[in-house]
């Protein structure tokens, strides 16, 4: 069983900086994605960015050029450096971690609890 605790979250003046942290317990694959997700109120979850245990990265568009996601393996854990941030970042932000198979055909899945990202105007 995996659990993902988020922490960093917290209340911000547009403009401003945040880093967020996520810690992973439990059975990670050695073929494993992490990588954090945000809903904000009446919105669907979208994605944030993600990171693999080599370090290749993927944003969502809302991300790019803003944000940096790394990734310290021996601990497990995944953090989000989000600069120039907007009222539009208001959101809860998940820790998300997918265990995949040898093979590469499927994985499990895992969440975090969220944590809240607040940015004034």
């Amino acid at each position: 069983q995996v659990r993902l605790v988020e922490s960093g979250g917290g209340l911000v003046q547009a403009g401003g900086s945040l880093r967020l942290s996520c810690a992973a317990s439990g059975s990670i694959s050695s073929i494993s994605v992490m990588g954090w997700y945000r809903q904000a109120p009446g919105k669907q979850r979208e994605l944030v960015a993600t990171i693999t245990v080599g370090g290749l990265k993927n944003y969502g568009d809302s991300a790019k050029d803003r944000f940096t996601i790394s990734r310290d393996n021996a601990r497990n854990t995944v953090y989000l450096q989000m600069k120039s941030l907007k009222p539009e970042d208001t959101a809860v932000y998940y820790c998300n971690l997918k265990n995949w198979g040898i093979t590469l055909r499927t994985y499990d899945d895992s969440w975090g609890q969220g944590t809240q990202v607040t940015v004034s105007s």
